[in-house]
């Protein structure tokens, strides 16, 4: 794999690709030509004449080129952990797997919930020259979950959204202030739906397995108690709300419902909980150690359901790099999370490989839909958009193994998972990024 950096955006000429653009359905054989840093022009036959001089061929065979993903849960760990991770780690990691557009979570040392660190992460993600990095703010100052963050002047600096990240903002008054006050300026928060009483020092999912292992449970009442309790503040507030990284189905019916009742809520769920359940920690598998827990069978398939009938809203990358000191300890010790930016688009690909959605469908989850709810003027094939794309073969069959990752940690959940679908060349600002080697 490669990471030659074109220096400047120049024309480049892509012939013979599938093209899908799932904001406008296009799904036909063409070509795309970009000038610059946006798209000048794609359909069929955009060619017939030949190439315009001077631009640089492309020639996909075939292959699927559609808008780069949009990923709206990562965490990069600068500042503060870049042993764990760092801005072009991250960067390498997302184009590698057909990310061009990513969200930041705001727990970083120090957090995100004063301009000056907005400020340092936009600065640093445009020298590293990689994936377009949006930052979050966070909702309460310090993550502390008591007092409300500055969220009007995060939001003129660049914060995109607003969340506590990988903590649920417990107090339901704190909650409430900050979705009156988010309705009020047009803000969007972001919920870790889980409620910490219950979920305390609980290491998998509750019930037979964790019994047998001897593990304490984290019962899935933790994470639908949240979300239950939040949809009625929505009710309460008018207010705009998004979960993160829904792995219930109990979760998914009261989305649901509350949607059917015209509440403005969305949400998101990551790959490890349509594609695994709790079996896959077998004999104490910390890489399989997540937060949320891998839940049930019963429980993936809700999922899987959730993401067909259009109750979840998108697939987020939940990237979460832990090192091997924090993941190569016994279960019940090891830190949460694992690595997902290259698993991103082979994993849900799953859900079209096996009949659940068409490809236009998951590709929604991962490029419009996102961009959508979040604002970010990203996710589809448009004349005058930013050309960021990326070309892929869908039925490219391999192995995912922790060492031919490109993020620094490897702590990945699918760890030598048998997979289709392989990115071959990404495309950021009409410059390439990343190209698979022949």
């Amino acid at each position: 794999m490669a990471f030659h950096i074109d220096p400047v955006a120049g024309r480049l000429a892509f012939t013979g690709a599938r093209l899908l653009d799932p904001a406008t359905g296009l799904d036909t054989i063409g070509d795309l030509l970009t000038d610059g840093e946006v798209i000048a022009g794609f359909g069929p036959g955009l060619f017939a004449e030949g190439v315009p001089e001077g631009a640089a061929v492309v020639d996909c065979a075939g292959l699927c080129l559609a808008p780069g993903l949009v990923d709206i849960r990562t965490q990069v760990r600068e500042p503060g952990e870049e042993h764990k991770g760092t801005l072009a780690s991250t960067g390498q990691a997302a184009t590698a797997g057909g990310v061009t557009t990513m969200v930041c979570l705001p727990n970083t040392l120090p957090v995100i919930d004063d301009m000056s660190v907005v400020e340092f992460v936009a600065r640093r993600a445009r020298r590293v020259g990689l994936t377009k990095v949006y930052p979050y703010g966070a909702i309460t100052q310090g993550l502390a979950g008591s007092k409300l963050a500055e969220l009007g002047m995060l939001a003129e600096a660049g914060a995109v959204a607003f969340t506590d990240g990988v903590r649920a903002v417990a107090d339901a008054q704190v909650m409430r202030q900050a979705l009156n006050y988010a309705r009020t300026f047009g803000l969007l928060l972001v919920e870790h739906p889980e409620e910490p009483s219950l979920a305390a020092d609980g290491d998998m999912n509750a019930g037979e397995m964790a019994t047998r292992l001897g593990l304490t449970g984290i019962p899935r009442e933790a994470e639908v108690i949240m979300v239950e309790r939040d949809l009625r503040l929505v009710e309460l507030t008018g207010s705009r709300l998004h979960f993160g990284h829904i792995s219930t189905g109990q979760s998914v019916d009261a989305i649901r419902r509350a949607k059917a009742r015209g509440l403005p809520v969305t949400c998101d769920t990551a790959p490890p909980y349509f594609a695994l359940n709790e079996n896959a920690i077998g004999e104490y598998r910390t890489f399989a150690k997540l937060s949320p827990p891998l839940r049930s069978e019963a429980d993936r398939l809700a999922i899987v359901e959730g993401l067909a009938d259009g109750t979840i809203d998108a697939i987020a990358s939940d990237h979460a790099p832990q090192d091997e000191d924090a993941k190569r300890l016994p279960f019940g010790q090891a830190a949460f999370g694992g690595v997902g930016l290259e698993t991103l688009l082979p994993v849900s690909l799953e859900l079209y490989h096996n009949g659940h959605l068409t490809l236009l469908e998951v590709l929604a989850l991962l490029t419009h839909r996102p961009a959508h709810v979040f604002g970010l003027p990203a996710g589809r094939l448009a004349v005058g958009a930013a050309a960021d794309l990326t070309l892929f073969d869908p039925d490219r069959a391999w192995q995912v193994r922790e060492y031919e990752l490109h993020s620094k940690s490897k702590n990945t959940p699918f760890d030598y998972r048998p997979v289709q679908g392989r990115v071959v060349l990404t495309v950021v600002d009409g410059r390439r990024v990343f190209a698979l080697d022949p």
